[in-house]
């Protein structure tokens, strides 16, 4: 664990004491565990997203369409539930699957023709949005018992703190992915495609089968992020989550996550998000300073973070 492969890991790590120590120093209230709850339920949809990322630019790829699939499947719950009356657990059904199956077509391109992710999943972002506006321009609003009680459900914690199903279903995800990453062949089969692809075909990887997955994981996670996402807005809108595939990559470099690929970690990525939360957190906090000051600490974490990748890759090359 503290090894140069962990480094980047450390870094986040300890800004994001230091940064919510400062805000806890600063202000009172912001080191509640209400605030830190709240962290994890405020940003609960970018966390699915991003670890679905995760797995993708470990692979060595990219996915600019998860934003543009969130608005989708936002729209898609939204047109069914409204317009068509069914029930949200039935539109969960069938959009889910739906949602699978883009990022599956998306992977297929992409090895099949060997075409770069960033040019297919660019195309797959148009598409998606494209989609999602011609279902409705508008945004339509979801009325329904269901989502009162999802949105009342949840556990009382002390100090007012509020656990809900959306950080709950973040928690499960969270699990479920890191033992796929860790302890089966198909996390290794990641990690291997994503440090050398010829190396990893030539020792048997399913490398058409694994990416096709790894896409198709990346697209459902984005469509689960984005029936959470109507859940705080009780709406669908085509325009919704534009520019979240930007937070999401930002995050998974802010954890530690090689550009490119082969190495990473999903909880990294999970304290990625934390870290512009927390940076969020205190702008809100402080009430003097614009939320475009959010963007501008990120873009400086960003830039530190590529050139700190930069030279640990030069150093290990050196080495060799």
């Amino acid at each position: 664990m503290f090894t140069r492969r962990y480094l980047p890991l450390w870094i986040t790590t300890s800004l994001l004491v230091f940064l919510f120590a400062v805000g806890a120093f600063h202000f009172d209230g912001f080191g509640s565990l209400r605030v830190i709850i709240n962290l994890f339920s405020d940003n609960a949809f970018l966390m699915i997203t991003a670890i679905g990322m995760t797995l993708v630019i470990i692979s060595g790829g990219i996915d600019l369409s998860v934003g543009s699939v969130i608005a989708l499947s936002g729209v898609a719950v939204s047109v069914l539930i409204s317009e068509y009356h069914w029930h949200p657990v039935w539109a969960f059904i069938v959009v889910l699957p739906l949602g699978t199956m883009f990022g599956m077509l998306m992977g297929l391109i992409i090895y099949n023709y060997r075409l770069q992710p960033f040019i297919v999943t660019l195309a797959g972002m148009f598409l998606a949005r494209g989609l999602a506006t011609t279902l409705s321009e508008q945004s339509l609003e979801i009325d329904h018992p269901f989502y009162d009680f999802v949105s009342d459900f949840g556990f009382q914690l002390s100090g007012g703190a509020w656990l809900d199903l959306s950080t709950m279903t973040f928690v499960v995800i969270l699990l479920i992915v890191i033992m796929l990453m860790h302890f089966t062949s198909f996390g290794n089969n990641i990690y291997a495609i994503g440090g050398d692809e010829k190396s990893a075909q030539l020792m048997g990887v399913p490398v058409k089968r694994t990416t096709v997955t790894i896409y198709a994981v990346s697209s459902l996670l984005a469509t689960v992020a984005g029936i959470i996402f109507t859940f705080y807005t009780f709406s669908g809108y085509a325009l919704a989550a534009v520019g979240v595939e930007l937070d999401a990559i930002a995050a998974v470099v802010i954890g530690g996550t090689l550009l490119t690929g082969g190495r990473g970690f999903v909880a990294g990525t999970v304290l990625g998000v934390l870290l512009m939360g927390v940076i969020q957190t205190y702008i809100t906090f402080d009430g003097t300073l614009s939320s475009w000051w959010t963007k501008i600490v990120i873009g400086l974490l960003l830039f530190f973070f590529i050139v700190l990748q930069k030279l640990l890759n030069h150093t290990s090359t050196a080495r060799t």
